[in-house]
């Protein structure tokens, strides 16, 4: 949660100074409080939640969500609760993907406009960060842009209420939001504690309806975060918990409700999970996969959970062949924990091969789900550009096991270039091509 902070001191720092920062900045993660949403769970939870809404006393209430979701009315069993009660609302349904700042502004005059007094966020990703940023630029009567960055609003938004209807990106229990500037094609982070939603429903009855791809991609998003967590450099032993909880559960249920859309116990074990996963990385970050996955998404428009999961094999296995590195033994216990070990726990292999055990059995996950191995956009001449540009992020955010030299990236990128695209690569290099010199510094990115 501390990436912004790293982000701004970073002008002042050279690049011997990162080590030291990211532990000043781990210190300050386990001791800031975060608060943490009330859950309800299971079927009819958004209902529910409509209903502890009514009793909260709104006046009127700005409903973010998308067009899909009106048009499969996902969110009716909630505002039927509203509307039963007497509670105003007013309907924002024009979320799009990377939540854009013009439409997010769009949000932001809407709720002034309406006088609303709380916001309801039922979607996906895009639509609970809009929702969010909607909220703290009303507060703060700034344009989202101004927000970008941590703790740039004096005032916290009014009360924020989320309904996920996909099971990825957690964040219903996250300080963060991002948004994207269509003019430039960068995602900026907008990140606050007081951005995390007072309550949350986990309802799996609106998640049936989604297609198996899109259940594929967010469900490797919610392992990814997990991962992340895990072998981050801001680890704790609660962030552990829930990162070994949603492996766990990811584990077992994203291939059934990959196959069994309708299975209501896959469809909420993995609401969970992707909720546990949130509430992990929020608090220890995340690392060299979502350094590289942004950079893919801004360029070619990917889905950021699709380009996690093409990346998360490749990174693990960059990130766990270093000595140097937590990695192989973290990733070692990841395969304890869901079984990779022979013998229910006891295998006696040493931890390199259980963590590359682990890490085959993550690509042979993304094969079962149709996960591509390689990025059908990504064009050899942008690889350098992209390279950069990740590295610059992960140095600046993220306390990654390994850092990642340009070499090291570049090579990580060709290793998902279409076979089209692909020509001989030299292998990744301990030293890379930077000097201590920083980059031209891209805008913030999101630990999501």
């Amino acid at each position: 949660m501390s990436s912004g902070l790293i982000g701004d001191m970073s002008s002042s720092l050279s690049a011997a100074g990162w080590p030291l920062l990211k532990r000043a900045a781990g210190v300050v993660t386990r001791r800031v409080p975060i608060p943490q949403p009330v859950l309800l769970v299971g079927a009819g939870s958004a209902a529910r939640l409509g209903q502890a809404i009514a009793r909260f006393g709104h006046r009127r209430l700005l409903v973010v969500t998308d067009a899909s979701i009106t048009r499969l009315g996902l969110a009716r069993s909630l505002t039927r609760e509203l509307e039963a009660a007497g509670i105003d609302y007013v309907v924002f349904d024009a979320v799009l993907p990377d939540a854009p700042i013009p439409l997010v502004e769009e949000g932001v005059a809407l709720f002034r406009a309406e006088a609303c007094d709380g916001i309801v966020a039922i979607g996906g990703g895009s639509v609970m960060d809009t929702a969010k940023v909607i909220g703290l630029a009303a507060a703060n009567r700034k344009k989202p842009a101004e927000l970008a960055g941590y703790f740039r609003g004096l005032h916290g938004p009014a009360p924020i209420y989320a309904v996920p209807t996909t099971a990825g990106t957690g964040s219903e229990v996250t300080v963060a939001a991002v948004i994207c500037d269509p003019e430039t094609g960068h995602k900026l982070v907008v990140a606050d504690t007081r951005l995390v939603p007072e309550m949350a429903a986990l309802d799996p009855t609106l998640m049936t309806g989604l297609p198996p791809d899109i259940t594929a991609a967010t469900g490797m998003d919610a392992l990814t975060h997990a991962v992340e967590a895990y072998i981050s450099g801001w680890a704790t032993p609660q962030t552990d918990r829930m990162a070994l909880a949603a492996v766990a559960l990811i584990w077992q249920h994203l291939p059934v409700a990959y196959a069994k859309g309708g299975d209501l116990e896959a469809r909420e074990q993995m609401a969970l999970a992707s909720t546990y996963a949130g509430l992990a990385f929020t608090r220890a970050n995340v690392g060299n996969v979502h350094a590289i996955a942004h950079q893919l998404g801004g360029r070619y428009h990917v889905p950021h959970g699709l380009a996690n999961a093409i990346m998360l094999p490749e990174v693990l296995r960059f990130s766990a062949g270093s000595r140097a590195g937590a990695a192989g033994p973290r990733l070692a216990r990841l395969a304890r924990s869901v079984g990779l070990a022979a013998d229910g726990g006891a295998d006696h292999a040493d931890d390199a091969a259980l963590a590359a055990r682990f890490i085959d059995a993550v690509q042979a996950l993304n094969d079962r789900l149709g996960i591509p191995r390689q990025l059908a956009p990504l064009c050899e001449q942008d690889i350098a550009m992209l390279a950069e540009a990740a590295c610059h992020e992960a140095d600046h955010n993220y306390p990654v096991p390994r850092r990642m030299s340009t070499d090291d990236c570049e090579a990580l990128l060709r290793s998902v270039l279409p076979a089209a695209e692909a020509t001989p690569a030299a292998a990744p290099a301990s030293a890379g091509k930077r000097s201590g010199a920083a980059p031209k510094r891209p805008p913030r990115s999101s630990p999501k």
